[in-house]
């Protein structure tokens, strides 16, 4: 009977891995909230770093700076698919963008990161101790968002603006679910010798999301670890704003080569170990450069996400992380490749991306 309660306690600990997620709803207002909406699009901005605030200018620009989409010539379709811990989490993205009329464009993209068949063994052994394997289920956690994105120009020359509405959906099984909405607001400046200059304000009215959790299936797991029973967490979770400030320059060289060379200042409104850091706000510089040959093959590199890590004896260490990305464009396709951690530099979430841009013109 003691081996019994042994094994029974290890298998809820499976579960109770991903239910306990739900005790940090406990503070209203957290750090880290919907940080999957954080982890990028599009390989061609990751090669960069993601510094690309000022000058994007397609599909993607519904994630990076929605102002970006008034740039398009013609309807867009953009895909993206990367795998993150040796294949256990998924991250798939998909976005389509058009033209209104000579002065507006609208685009949606969908997000969704997700663990998927996760077992459930909160019922693999009974209370009299039976082991029945046939108990066992599988549940997926996943994330979703959903934007859609509206662009305009304004009265003054270069100077465009746009805005995202997000719907946030979070699923965790059949345990617990929410719904989050919330804004973002970008603009984009563009000078005649080619400068550019971009502002992105993400949940700018703080994205708000509402738990929804299931007390039953709460209950199998909430003493699973003796004496340290869980309370039913708070059910309401505020992401705060962040902003994000670029700078980018597009220089020719000879008719058939170009270099881009952009800048990105990351600011979020709270203390951590970003190379900028205080009470009120934090701040992580960014930077990428893009070399193009006759607008087919892009080569790009950047290097971004400066921390200073804490190590094993009490002293700070910088760390950063580099990225490296390729891309090769033709007749309306466009396929990028990028490797976001050189050297292992830093803890990454990810490191290949591959995504793909098609121009919708093609097909007629």
């Amino acid at each position: 009977m003691h081996l019994c309660k042994k094994l029974r306690l290890k298998v809820n600990i499976t579960t109770l891995f991903c239910l306990l997620s739900l005790a940090v709803f406990s503070q209203t207002v957290r750090k880290y909230s919907n940080e999957f909406m954080n982890i990028g699009v599009d390989a061609a901005a990751l090669g960069m770093s993601s510094a690309v605030t000022a000058h994007t200018n397609d599909v993607n620009s519904g994630y990076w700076n929605p102002a970006g989409i008034l740039n398009l010539e013609d309807n867009q379709l953009a895909l993206m698919h990367s795998s993150y811990f040796a294949n256990i989490a998924n991250y798939d993205y998909a976005a389509f963008a058009m033209p209104l009329d000579n002065r507006s464009a609208i685009g949606i993209s969908l997000i969704r990161f997700a663990v998927d068949d996760i077992l459930n063994t909160t019922q693999l052994i009974d209370a009299q101790g039976n082991i029945n394997y046939d108990r066992i289920s599988l549940f997926s956690t996943a994330d979703y968002g959903l934007t859609f994105s509206y662009a305009r120009k304004l009265p003054v020359q270069g100077l465009n603006y746009g805005i995202n509405a997000k719907v946030i959906r979070r699923i965790i099984g059949d345990f617990a679910s929410s719904w989050g909405f919330g804004f973002d607001v970008g603009v984009q400046f563009e000078t005649k010798n080619n400068w550019k200059f971009g502002v992105m304000a993400r949940d700018i009215t703080t994205t708000f999301n509402a738990w929804a959790i299931d007390e039953e299936e709460f209950a199998k797991i909430q003493n699973a670890v003796a004496g340290q029973n869980q309370e039913l967490p708070e059910t309401t979770e505020i992401t705060i704003p962040k902003l994000q400030i670029g700078i980018s320059k597009l220089v020719d060289f000879n008719v058939d080569y170009t270099l881009l060379t952009a800048v990105n200042l990351n600011v979020r409104f709270e203390e951590n170990n970003d190379i900028v850091s205080s009470s009120f706000a934090s701040i992580n510089p960014a930077l990428g450069f893009e070399f193009g040959y006759i607008d087919m093959v892009y080569l790009r590199a950047g290097v971004g996400n400066f921390q200073n890590e804490l190590q094993i004896d009490n002293t700070e260490q910088l760390s950063f992380q580099p990225s490296f990305g390729v891309g090769f464009k033709y007749n309306g396709v466009q396929i990028d490749y990028a490797f976001t951690d050189i050297g292992d530099q830093s803890i990454a979430l990810y490191s290949n991306v591959f995504s793909l841009k098609l121009d919708l013109s093609i097909f007629r």
